[in-house]
């Protein structure tokens, strides 16, 4: 098992160095083309940071493995929201932009909900899936809100990440050519690696894919937003996440159950709950004590309520 342990860790590695090199090129390449910061910023860059856990889905949900597809993309999200949000305001005290507030946060709201809707099949007995007519619904949401975001960051052009670097054509092939490969390559082995742990602990995918897999493909969200948040970058810090929460869900999950329906297990319903309860908790907490900011000690009960979660989880699991 401490091999599997190993290639697992070498696989997320391999995940996310992948998605690096596969932007870094990408990039590069739109520039040579003129594409402007915008386009490369709403498009290769944001899938850059949701590029391992898309990898990671979609091969699950080419194999089979359903479990480890809502696990991942639930996991991910609760991770993002209770874990790296919580340890980035407790870094520094995060103010949030009117629009996240109003607009970003409730639509994260939504998608979880939407989520439960979906997969609970409530108008069809005893059938739970997300199915490829619940994935279009998905991928049509996700592009309302790319245009949204569009058109939000068109207006502020300040706000656009200007940081794609020029190579030569030779490296710009490279890079996407070995990214491409790596993201491949570490998603078979997060997957593949992730399953014989399950079997040797004796454990459900499930287990796996709400711990190791939705943390390891959620470091990139995680050094961004604290990155951001030692630089007092807190838009930055907050917008990654709940961008980053919208995605997994809209996006992610649309085109996995578009290359394959996904059976949903009924039990993820109370991880859907934590998400929609801490969403909810962020939402009023932009309302008490100073508005707009997400205080220090709420910051805490977000890392509390997680630690508590996981314990629980483990407990039940093992």
């Amino acid at each position: 098992m401490i091999s599997s342990i190993l290639w697992l860790i070498f696989g997320l590695l391999l995940l996310i160095k992948g998605a690096d090199w596969l932007v870094d090129g990408a990039s590069s390449l739109a520039k040579k083309f003129n594409v402007s910061d915008l386009a490369i910023g709403l498009t290769i860059v944001a899938f850059g940071t949701s590029a391992p856990e898309l990898v990671v889905n979609v091969m699950s949900s080419i194999q089979g493995h359903h479990e480890i597809v809502f696990a991942n993309i639930i996991g991910s999200n609760n991770f993002n929201l209770l874990v790296i949000l919580g340890i980035s305001g407790l870094i520094t005290p995060l103010v949030v932009q009117s629009s996240t507030v109003w607009k970003e946060i409730p639509l994260s709201l939504f998608a979880a909900i939407l989520l439960y809707i979906l997969a609970n099949d409530f108008w069809a007995a005893d059938s739970f899936s997300v199915s490829r007519f619940d994935g279009f619904i998905f991928l049509t949401l996700f592009v309302s809100f790319l245009y949204y975001v569009y058109k939000q960051l068109s207006s502020d052009p300040s706000e656009v990440p200007s940081e794609s670097k020029t190579y030569s054509q030779l490296k710009i092939w490279g890079f996407i050519i070995v990214g491409l490969a790596g993201l491949v390559i570490g998603g078979r082995l997060v997957v593949n690696n992730a399953i014989e742990i399950a079997t040797a602990l004796e454990v459900s995918e499930k287990i796996i894919g709400l711990t190791i897999i939705a943390a390891g493909t959620s470091l990139p969200e995680l050094a961004t937003s604290i990155v951001a948040a030692t630089r007092k970058n807190v838009d930055i810090a907050v917008g990654n996440i709940i961008g980053s929460n919208i995605f997994n869900i809209f996006l992610i999950l649309g085109i996995s159950s578009l290359v394959n329906p996904i059976q949903y297990n009924p039990s993820f319903n109370s991880e859907l709950y934590l998400l929609a309860a801490g969403t909810l908790f962020l939402f009023i907490a932009m309302f008490t004590g100073e508005k707009k900011k997400l205080d220090r000690w709420e910051a805490g009960v977000l890392l509390v309520i997680f630690i508590g979660y996981t314990i629980f989880l483990i407990s039940n699991g093992l």
